[in-house]
């Protein structure tokens, strides 16, 4: 006798997937930027200056207003302290004369040798001189020369690092599979009282 059912498994089908790990290494790079300062010569040159300062020589020729008030003070004050000493030395004479003696005759010679001998009339104009002074001359040179400016741009080398992986699929569940493979079964009759069997034309 034949089997009338058979039996069929299918087995789990499993799919696995690994990514090994990897370091990956990317160079560091350098970027020059090259510039260039201009240099230059730059010269500074100042002559000699010479200062001349007339004013007291002007002052001897023709004195301002406030010189020349200074100046009168000055010589009134000397005639003053003049004067004061004839009449001193005229009244010390006076008092030793002696009887017959001309004191007036001398007093005269005294006062004209005394004036000829202050106001001759010759006078040096300008009676003082200019006042000269100088600066000194300077030269400054700067020279300056041309700069290479070099700016560098290191990028640091970099790794990166990628972990491995296990990648598990199914691709097929397991499965049972049941197949009739005998003949074909009839049932009993129905048993309802009005059943008419049906009418089977080939």
């Amino acid at each position: 006798m034949t089997p009338l059912i058979e039996i069929k498994t299918v087995p789990i089908e499993i799919e696995m997937k690994v990514t090994n790990a990897k370091l990956e290494y990317t160079r560091g790079t350098a970027d020059l930027e090259i510039s260039r300062g201009d240099g230059g010569l730059q010269i500074k040159s100042r002559p000699i200056r010479l200062n001349i300062d007339t004013f007291e020589m002007r002052n001897s020729i023709v004195p301002t207003t406030v010189r020349s008030v200074q100046q009168s003070a000055q010589q009134g004050k000397e005639a003053a302290y003049e004067a004061t000493a004839t009449y001193a030395q005229q009244g010390q004479l006076l008092l030793n004369a002696k009887v017959g003696q001309e004191l007036v005759t001398q007093f005269a010679a005294d006062a004209q040798t005394r004036d000829l001998k202050t106001n001759v009339g010759i006078k040096f104009m300008p009676s003082v001189g200019p006042e000269i002074s100088w600066d000194p001359g300077e030269l400054n040179i700067r020279y300056e020369m041309e700069k290479l400016n070099l700016d560098w741009r290191l990028n640091q080398p970099q790794f990166q690092f990628t972990p491995g992986d296990i990648e598990i699929s199914v691709t097929q569940q397991p499965d049972v599979v049941i197949k009739y493979v005998g003949g074909p079964l009839y049932v009993p009759k129905s048993a309802d009282p009005n059943y008419e069997p049906i009418d089977v034309q080939a």
